[in-house]
């Protein structure tokens, strides 16, 4: 893989030119179109926008050196910023906030909160379930309590 496509196996091949998006472990999201087919797969040629591309580098850049450096696992899931950051935070006594969604992911997020939650603590963002799991200056990030398919995840996810 490189910032500009990456060589997949996949049980089926595809046409040549086909548009593809697919869901990478510590990747996440590309999206392109197949270049040449091979057998048990097929090359897909990227064309990210220069932001992703430098992002999708970085990452290549983490994941060979990791090892060698001693890096711990980065994050499961690609965090996006959502179209609609706004949503409300409850608690179990019933108590709500207004928050501003940072980022998402398919399994969590961070958000802006005036509340001090601790780790640990059961919240609904929206209709969605979640338990704080990390708590910084003015938020906190949460797990969600299911993780999102990929056909559900995009930049209009709505908590």
């Amino acid at each position: 893989m490189s910032p500009g496509g990456v060589s997949l196996f996949a049980p089926v091949a595809g046409q040549q030119g086909e548009r593809v998006i697919a869901y990478l472990d510590q990747i996440g999201r590309i999206e392109g179109r197949i270049a040449r087919l091979f057998e048990n797969g097929f090359a897909l040629s990227m064309n990210l926008p220069l932001m992703k591309r430098e992002k999708v580098a970085n990452q290549l850049t983490w994941l060979a050196n990791r090892s060698a450096l001693g890096l711990p696992e980065d994050r499961r899931h690609e965090r996006i910023a959502p179209r609609h950051n706004r949503s409300t935070l409850r608690l179990g006594d019933g108590s709500e906030f207004i928050v501003r969604l940072i980022d998402v992911s398919m399994s969590g997020a961070a958000l802006k909160v005036d509340a001090k939650l601790p780790v640990g603590t059961g919240v609904v963002i929206g209709q969605t379930p979640a338990r704080v799991v990390r708590a910084f200056e003015g938020g906190v990030a949460v797990e969600f309590s299911r993780v999102f398919q990929p056909e559900e995840f995009s930049e209009d996810l709505r908590l």
